[in-house]
């Protein structure tokens, strides 16, 4: 047999060889969406746990592996890179994470490796780059646009540099003057995190062969969108998105992004942006930018909320007749920064004596209390709102442990985000006092803040949800993709927490100032 070392050394010198016939074009990111008005800074340790990934920071090879695989925006660049014919030098992925402000001491050790690596590449002609659009870091508050801006001082002014942003991403002029080329995600829920990683790959193909020149343009209305009408696949938002696509048909448009921007980020980028492409045309890629900018402000009026609170959704829930009904927990809206343990839903199912549900609380205490009482074991003690004064108060919870699990699940569907590979935890499941065989209450207990984007979350615990009644997803719009299919309703519910869709629940003061829907 031949040594491992010379089997090592024998692939890099192949990986080299091919690298000399075809352009070499790097790849990372660093994923954060932050939310300013979380108390909880985020740490290096915190970008690891990537809300339930089962790996959430990827580095080498392991990007290219570990992601091929799935519907993700790392999958997107793998594939779009081999239909374009060029090799990807893979450097570091960290996250996606989403929490507090993130620490100085988490964000400069992530970029010095980001660029560390790229230089490591034997040669490089294009870099790829997966930021969310709203990471804010104790230094800067537009840290996604700090993080182009150091590629492109260790990488010179030609290098193309293509980044793709999240739906929610908050762009500035910085970002848009560093990068070559910048697109969003266009769907919320985001069904379209790999395409949008396909369509970059193309496009940075088309520039290393020469065949476009990239211009482009911002465009910023005076705005706050609100998250509860972020979903592209419903008016009033889906016109925009369908004109955005169209836009991408007519000659020299490369792509048109329209990004709904990030509410819980408390800085000058803050608010929906458009930002077109040309082929060499900046005056087509200013005049369409200005127009899309113009179709989200003239949508303003249409932009009122309207919301139930905890107590009257739960109300509705109960007497809707057809089920199972989706509450969607908008306050403790894990994937845009919540602590996940929020109990206003549940202190009103408990309260008002509903059956049939199913709410999941992240509560490492509770989960350790339920192992140590052992499957069919008595459960009794305080759960959630442990994070924060933020999120209600702990509720006291009754019942027997009905299951411990190992708390990890493949979503092979296509989802937000496009995760595939999930890591809750050692999971304990409680079936609650007052719970009948047909119509269980069920409390999910999770040592990790999980984002409720696949209904494997459930099935894995041996929970089927399409025969259950009430439904709580800690989110707003991401989890529709999973869980509307099966839910013969939907209800937002406007929830108290730090993602609360309401925006006179905070207090800006860095925006900038006169936005329409910021008070």
């Amino acid at each position: 047999m031949m040594p491992p070392m010379r089997i090592a050394l024998l692939l890099v010198l192949a990986w080299v060889a091919a690298a000399q016939t075809k352009p070499v074009v790097g790849v990372g990111g660093i994923v954060h969406e932050t939310n300013t008005f979380n108390p909880r800074k985020t740490r290096l340790e915190d970008f690891a746990t990537g809300l339930g990934a089962a790996e959430g920071i990827l580095r080498g090879q392991d990007v290219i592996t570990k992601s091929e695989k799935s519907n993700n925006t790392t999958a997107g660049f793998i594939y779009g890179a081999g239909q374009a014919g060029y090799t990807l030098f893979p450097t570091i992925v960290a996250g996606p994470q989403t929490m507090g402000t993130v620490l100085d001491s988490a964000f400069e050790p992530l970029v010095a490796e980001l660029i560390s690596r790229l230089k490591q590449a034997p040669k490089l002609d294009g870099i790829l780059l997966f930021l969310h659009g709203t990471m804010v870091t104790e230094s800067y508050p537009h840290a996604d646009a700090e993080v182009v801006r150091r590629v492109r001082a260790a990488f010179g002014e030609k290098i193309p540099i293509v980044v793709v942003h999240d739906f929610h991403a908050n762009i500035s002029e910085e970002i848009v003057r560093l990068s070559t080329v910048l697109l969003s995600y266009k769907e919320c829920p985001h069904l379209d995190a790999r395409a949008a990683g396909v369509n970059a790959a193309r496009i940075m193909g088309d520039i290393l062969s020469g065949k476009v020149k990239p211009t482009q343009a911002l465009a910023k209305p005076p705005m706050l969108l609100n998250i509860l009408f972020h979903n592209t696949y419903a008016a009033p938002l889906q016109a925009i998105t369908d004109a955005s696509k169209q836009l991408e048909k007519t000659p020299k448009v490369l792509v048109a992004s329209v990004a709904g921007g990030y509410q819980y980020a408390d800085i000058p980028a803050m608010g929906p942006s458009v930002v077109v492409v040309t082929d060499n045309d900046p005056a087509l890629a200013r005049r369409e930018a200005d127009r899309l900018s113009g179709m989200l402000w003239d949508l303003r009026e249409q932009l009122v909320m309207k919301a139930p609170g905890a107590a009257d959704a739960v109300k509705m829930a109960m007497n809707n007749g057809q089920w199972p009904v989706t509450l969607m927990d908008a306050g403790d809206n894990i994937g845009g920064g919540s602590a996940g343990d929020s109990t206003y839903i549940l202190t009103e199912l408990l309260k008002q004596k509903a059956d049939g549900w199913v709410v999941v609380i992240s509560d490492p205490a509770a989960v350790q209390a339920a192992i140590k009482s052992g499957v069919s074991g008595a459960f009794d003690m305080p759960v959630g709102g442990k994070t924060d004064n933020l999120h209600g108060d702990s509720v006291r919870v009754k019942g027997r442990v009905k299951g411990i699990y190992d708390g990890r699940f493949v979503e092979r569907a296509v989802r937000h985000g496009g995760g595939r590979y999930w890591d809750m935890g050692v999971t304990a499941v409680i079936e609650v006092e007052g719970s009948t065989p047909d119509m269980p209450n069920l409390l999910v207990l999770t040592p990790k803040r999980i984002i409720p984007f696949s209904l494997g979350q459930l099935v894995s615990l041996g929970i089927f949800p399409e025969y259950m009644k009430i439904l709580v997803a800690k989110g707003t719009i991401a989890p529709r993709a999973a869980y509307e299919p099966i839910s013969a309703r939907i209800i937002e519910v406007d929830s108290g927490g730090v993602t609360g869709m309401n925006p006179a629940r905070f207090t800006y003061q860095r925006i900038r100032p006169g936005l329409f829907g910021a008070k």
